[in-house]
């Protein structure tokens, strides 16, 4: 348990540890609204265009949609891609859920330990049904998806539940939640064991609400992921073409948990990032979307010489019969 404990607090600590910081761009785009159920939505559409590829990103435990940032999303559009940012939900402009209270962490820990059932008020598959709800809203049948740790488990429950919606998937510093794979590194521990109180704390969670972070949702998150526990079989399900990435220094979901993901996955492309650790530090900006955008683009040109070829052999035929 004392593992667990650890990967609780210090995913509380890498959420605000990002560098350079800006959300100006992001909030410059007006929110909109969509309904999950008996669940308000909220989401932003960045780069609208109709020949855009469309991608959707889905941020990990307590952020919403402006955890990633302006430089991330705008380097993206560079890209072409036009971006669908979800408000996660109990985060940003979507739904709270404050009056559910906060969980007992060490209990629901020893509980799920045990092998009982833990307290949530949603799981990551209601959580993959808001993105769904999002990709209705704005009337696409199949998009490209992104997410990011606590986004990527999301991610890949929305390409095993919806694979009909989902062209690519591209999962970072994420997990299978598979029981046997490695906890939290000494590195953690020592970064939890040096942390201060008081006028530090207070400090950390401003920083962390000014940059998109809902501290008071976490718990509740962390529970949907032990709610839904090890999703191993269902990762072999995802028959999109999907791409793994993971930092070489995360302390907190270490390089084996990408590993495993991506060796669930028929064909798909794990890369490691050598220096990279819990986070999306500036420096992995243009690492990260050019890889994301290689895979992607590299799967529209394989459907589209597919859809060419489709095209000659329908012709070749129809010249055949007339003859």
């Amino acid at each position: 348990m004392k593992h667990m404990l650890v990967t609780l607090v210090a995913l509380f600590i890498a959420s605000a540890s990002y560098a350079d910081y800006s959300r100006d761009y992001i909030d410059t785009v007006p929110v909109k609204y969509t309904q999950s159920a008996d669940t308000a939505i909220a989401y932003r559409v960045f780069n609208r265009g109709s020949d855009h590829p469309k991608l959707l990103l889905v941020m990990g435990l307590g952020g919403a949609g402006a955890a990633w940032g302006d430089d991330f999303i705008q380097r993206i559009e560079a890209q072409g891609f036009e971006l669908m940012v979800i408000d996660n939900r109990d985060t940003g402009g979507s739904d709270l859920f404050t009056n559910w209270g906060t969980p007992t962490i060490w209990w629901q820990i020893l509980k799920y330990e045990l092998g009982f059932s833990v307290d949530a008020p949603y799981t990551l598959r209601d959580m993959a049904s808001d993105s769904v709800a999002v990709l209705d809203a704005e009337g696409h049948d199949q998009v490209h998806v992104m997410g990011v740790s606590m986004g990527g488990m999301i991610a890949q429950v929305i390409a095993a539940q919806h694979p009909e919606r989902v062209q690519t998937l591209t999962s970072i510093m994420s997990t299978t939640f598979a029981p046997h794979l490695p906890p939290p590194s000494r590195a953690a521990e020592d970064e939890l064991r040096d942390l201060a109180g008081g006028d530090a704390e207070l400090s950390r969670e401003a920083k962390m609400r000014a940059r998109g972070f809902h501290p008071e949702s976490m718990e509740r998150h962390l529970m949907a992921i032990f709610k839904s526990g090890d999703r191993t079989r269902e990762v072999q399900t995802i028959s999109a073409p999907t791409l793994v990435l993971h930092g070489s220094e995360d302390p907190l979901v270490p390089p084996a948990h990408g590993m495993h993901t991506a060796e669930q996955i028929e064909g798909s492309r794990f890369v490691l990032l050598d220096g990279m650790g819990h986070n999306l530090p500036d420096e992995f900006h243009d690492q990260i979307v050019g890889l994301m955008s290689e895979h992607i683009y590299s799967q529209i040109d394989d459907q589209q010489l597919h859809q060419q070829q489709q095209k000659h052999v329908y012709y070749d035929e129809m010249t055949s019969n007339d003859h």
